[in-house]
């Protein structure tokens, strides 16, 4: 088994000056993996943060967290991930996904799963320099090729917390992103999808990233209450998670009326109704030793790595504190 690895995923609202010098210190702090959002109207454009990304660390793998068939047609991700992935020197991984509540700002739905496989599928024949015939639900391609060299075997990870998706990424990708919250009855019953589409394809099981939002603070209330808006998403986009951490279907309901849609920042209200016990399930939300406890949970439910979504006002102290944590644990015997 390969060395776990640790990331950092962030969202493009930090101008750019500071941005760069939040990359060269997650470069410094030892993490692996640096995700940026592509979340239409929320944050700067990920490809261009990607860029300067690359500028700003030589060693630090990159991502896209995540980007969907709906907002960008999959030919055109197809030639901004070869870019960057050649002008990073082939540090790219694409994230991708259905499309997440930002879409219905824009008039968009999530694609259906047929639909984020077929882009897949097209993605990596342009990457390979073949010409590509496809009609979709969505999108379509007539003789499109790539008119420059990008490197075939990009690795492409899709973002999953459902069945389907998740039995999807173990039979075609190359990793799967979870966001099934960080509790062991979530983390295990997802992993087992996985590892059944892997199974009937014939194939390994592809790299588990696991995305762990929230914020990490010795001030466990304050921890605890800039976490909580993150939680409000789990009963809007993926409730049977609800369910393996014990939620009530009257609060699942009353969070779902509450939070319609967009950026989970915008879920504050709704979140007031959940359990501070929830929260603490689907999240970091607490101190350094319930982080390490937390990164143990992951690792110990078969995940490769683990990535922190830093929320709230002090993400780069959850980002130093989650180092942290992530050197202890990998210290331990």
């Amino acid at each position: 088994m390969t060395e776990p690895r640790s990331g950092v995923v962030l969202q493009g609202v930090d101008p750019p000056g500071e941005f760069c010098g939040m990359v060269e210190e997650i470069d410094g702090l030892g993490f692996h993996h640096l995700w940026l959002t592509d979340s239409s109207l929320h944050a700067r454009n990920c490809y261009a943060y990607l860029t300067l990304a690359s500028a700003a660390s030589s060693r630090l793998l990159l991502g896209t967290a995540v980007t969907n068939p709906a907002t960008r047609h999959p030919a055109i991700t197809a030639a901004a991930a070869a870019t960057v992935d050649e002008i990073s020197g082939g540090r790219l991984t694409l994230g991708i996904g259905a499309g997440d509540r930002p879409l219905l700002a824009l008039g968009l739905r999530p694609s259906p799963l047929a639909t984020v496989e077929a882009a897949i599928d097209a993605i990596r024949l342009l990457w390979r320099g073949e010409e590509v015939d496809v009609s979709a639900a969505g999108f379509s391609m007539s003789s499109a090729h790539l008119r420059f060299g990008a490197r075939p075997d990009i690795p492409v990870f899709l973002s999953a917390s459902g069945p389907r998706t998740l039995e999807l990424a173990g039979r075609t990708c190359d990793g799967v992103i979870l966001l099934v919250g960080l509790f062991p009855e979530a983390l295990d019953w997802a992993i087992t999808q996985v590892a059944r589409g892997a199974q009937a394809a014939g194939r390994p099981r592809p790299h588990v990233a696991v995305f762990a939002y929230g914020a990490i603070d010795e001030d466990e209330e304050a921890a605890l209450e800039s976490a909580r808006s993150i939680a409000a998403w789990f009963p809007q986009t993926a409730p049977h998670i609800c369910g393996l951490a014990g939620l009530s279907p009257e609060i699942v309901t009353r969070v779902r009326e509450a939070y319609q849609g967009g950026e989970f920042q915008e879920a504050a209200v709704a979140a007031r109704q959940l359990p501070d016990s929830f929260v603490r399930k689907v999240a970091l939300a607490g101190n350094g030793k319930r982080a390490m406890a937390q990164i143990r949970t992951v690792l110990d439910a078969g995940a490769d790595s683990v990535h922190v979504f830093p929320i709230g006002g002090g993400r780069m102290n959850t980002v130093r504190s989650f180092a942290d944590a992530w050197r202890s644990v990998m210290a331990e015997p």
